[in-house]
């Protein structure tokens, strides 16, 4: 059986591993092959403490991916979060390989982000209004970054000295990050990411300007919520899995015969992604099990090289 340690798997992610890597699931998502299942969302002896295991297969690769979110981490001064993948070996029906993933699961889900981003977003962007100052906040600006030439990244927080310490990371960074208000940073926005636990909406739709990209990588449960509903009916609408994101993700809270389309759709060209420059378009991020796997895949292939 490969083990993966953590520091192994820290020491060989990358943002272009990992954005390879989840393009890949993400258009595997959307094949014939594919079987996601339903998402098991479950509590430790602590209710505050939660974990989801997240599961999948496809063509050549079968697994799961368990998950744990802990704020009670905080007084040990250890993350909130931390992840496991487990792929099976299916020749024998056991565990042929578990990759530790605390920071590849950061790392993952950003790149879901700068995938979506990199197809949906008008290729002239360069502000970014980033809705969070939390751990995988970071992440989420690195990178867009990336794949966008980013003048202006507008830090939204709720707490203003967390706000500052987490601008001044990005700055350390090299990004040019700055504290904003809501109104402020979603009226100067090209792309609006959010990347919180919130349950209510952290801006208002007449915020928003014609030919914005919006990612919604925070609503992963029944109650999260990011995103103001009356910007559904003025956008195109996609997202990892539409059956999960309906259910757990940010549209849960769409419409009833609203459309949504899959991302993994509109990289194989089956689907339409952006067709104006005015149109607003949406990505909900309610993270699936396919990314995990791939990720866990070229982890093990960059280690054993």
């Amino acid at each position: 059986m490969i083990h993966i340690t953590e520091a192994q798997s820290g020491a060989a992610i990358s943002h272009e591993l990992a954005y390879e890597a989840v393009r890949r699931a993400l258009i595997a998502a959307n094949s014939s092959e594919a079987a996601i299942f339903p998402v098991v969302l479950g509590n430790a002896s602590n209710p505050q403490n939660k974990f989801t295991i997240k599961s999948a297969a496809d063509g050549s690769l079968a697994g799961l991916k368990v998950g744990s979110y802990f704020p009670t981490n905080d007084a040990a001064g250890l993350p909130r979060h931390d992840s496991i993948i487990l792929l099976f070996d299916q020749t024998k029906g056991r565990i042929g390989a578990i990759v530790e993933a605390g920071k590849l699961n950061a790392y993952r889900t950003a790149a879901a982000d700068a995938v979506a981003t990199d197809a949906l977003a008008r290729s002239d962007s360069q502000v970014l209004a980033l809705f969070g100052t939390g751990h995988q906040a970071a992440y989420e600006a690195q990178a867009i970054a990336r794949i966008r030439p980013l003048t202006k990244i507008m830090v939204v927080g709720r707490n203003a000295d967390r706000t500052s310490a987490f601008v001044a990371q990005l700055r350390e960074k090299g990004l040019p990050a700055e504290g904003a208000q809501a109104e402020t940073a979603c009226r100067a926005a090209d792309i609006i990411v959010t990347a919180t636990t919130a349950t209510k909406p952290l801006f208002q739709a007449d915020w928003v300007r014609p030919g914005t990209h919006i990612s919604s990588m925070g609503s992963d449960a029944i109650g999260k919520q990011e995103l103001p509903p009356q910007l559904f009916s003025q956008s195109r609408l996609f997202c990892d899995l539409p059956e999960q994101s309906a259910r757990i993700g940010e549209f849960q809270h769409v419409d009833a015969g609203m459309s949504l389309t899959a991302i993994g759709a509109a990289l194989s060209d089956t689907a339409e992604g952006r067709r104006t420059a005015e149109e607003i378009t949406i990505f909900d991020s309610s993270g699936i099990a396919l990314q995990d796997l791939y990720i866990a895949e070229s982890i093990i292939a960059a280690t054993s090289s």
